[in-house]
């Protein structure tokens, strides 16, 4: 195995600590993964982010940086039918995981060219561009997340999309606690360490904030023990508030363009009345501000970036009749949807299950002679018809 070139200073640590502990430790199965993830279906994530489809998106090349197990890497394969992917990770044995997991999906026969390499995502001067990047919970493990962050937009195409997921202060309070308690205890980052980090949160009294935050919130994530160890052993690990996160962004010369969990930060999900009249006057950012502070339980950020300012598409009605759509592919049900690209249940009329079959049935077909343009709005702004110019 070739020696990983250029590295953050917190590699050899890190990579150690995954060696032991395989992240995520999601178990193996035969055959594709279950349900889907729209933020790792590159067609999904283009009509999110622009409000509609480019031409040539189809085939796209997408980098799965700092894979981990391979649990990302399987549905980028299986929701990308014909892309190019390839998925790194500092750590071998992670990979190993990796490898054996895609191998028993079949995600290889999904895609045009699958690799999986031993690298760190500051290795990447061979590579790109990449239409799309997803990196899930890693650059807040570097040393220099800055400098990762501008390794990734060094090989991100003009007009590519670049996924992140980052660790958010408030949300975390408890486990920065019980962090900094291990480390008082000197218990480590190995079996022992997870021996009796299990032993701490389980012995304390049972009104104990932590102790209680960890049951109510975590145990069952943190039930596989690799889980246990990212969350409360980990050797490196960085948080952010919406503000350092901002300067964060612009600091790699990136544009923000969009979460990927909006629901999240639609003050309309804690206020109403006058209160919520006031927050939805707010611009834009001072409203995320003001759902950051109303809701402590924010444990992490995701979200899409671009290289250049994203300005989402505006659609005329005779510009939505003249395009032609494409059935969201994470939807739960074929050719009638039960299930939306958040696999929450999905209410529609009889004219918009008309659309979405006539189009599944049809995608050639201009809009305008499937449906009217209210119909098609309202399935588009509610990401469940994709729009092509």
């Amino acid at each position: 195995m070739a020696e990983p070139g250029n590295r953050d200073a917190a590699t050899p640590v890190v990579s150690a600590f995954y060696d032991r502990f395989p992240f995520p430790g999601d178990p193996l199965q035969d055959g594709p993964p279950p349900g889907y993830n729209w933020r790792w279906c590159h067609q999904s994530v283009l009509a999110a982010v622009n409000g509609s489809l480019p031409a040539g998106s189809e085939r796209p090349r997408i980098l799965d940086a700092g894979c981990g197990t391979g649990v990302s890497t399987d549905y980028l394969c299986h929701l990308n039918p014909g892309a190019e992917v390839l998925g790194i990770d500092i750590s071998e044995g992670a990979l190993a995981v990796a490898r054996e997991r895609l191998q028993r999906s079949g995600a290889a026969a999904q895609v045009s060219q699958l690799r999986q390499e031993q690298r760190s995502l500051m290795d990447l001067e061979s590579e790109g561009p990449f239409d799309y990047i997803n990196s899930v919970g890693v650059l807040h493990h570097l040393d220099q997340p800055e400098s990762g962050l501008r390794s990734l937009a060094g090989r991100l195409a003009p007009d590519g999309v670049l996924h992140l997921f980052l660790y958010a202060d408030a949300g975390r309070w408890e486990i920065h606690r019980t962090q900094q308690a291990l480390t008082l205890l000197d218990v480590g980052t190995g079996r022992e360490g997870l021996r009796l980090g299990r032993e701490l949160l389980a012995s304390l009294p049972e009104s104990n904030r932590l102790a209680r935050h960890h049951r109510e919130r975590w145990a069952v994530d943190c039930a596989a023990d690799a889980n246990f160890a990212d969350m409360y052993l980990h050797p490196q690990e960085t948080s952010y508030n919406l503000q350092r996160l901002f300067a964060f962004i612009e600091a790699a010369d990136l544009h923000f363009a969009g979460f990927s969990n909006p629901e999240v930060w639609d003050p309309v999900r804690l206020l109403n009345g006058e209160l919520l009249e006031r927050a939805q006057v707010l611009p834009q950012r001072q409203q995320w501000l003001l759902v950051e502070q109303l809701d402590p339980d924010i444990s992490h950020f995701e979200f899409f970036l671009s290289a250049q300012p994203v300005q989402p598409a505006s659609w005329s009605d005779a510009a939505l009749q003249a395009a032609k759509g494409v059935r969201q592919p994470c939807l739960w049900g074929e050719p009638d949807p039960i299930l939306d690209r958040n696999m929450q249940p999905l209410q529609l009329s009889d004219t918009e299950r008309q659309l979405l079959r006539r189009v599944y049935e049809q995608p050639d077909t201009p809009l305008g002679a499937l449906a009217e343009p209210a119909v098609i709005r309202d399935l588009a702004a509610r990401q469940l018809l994709l729009l092509k110019a």
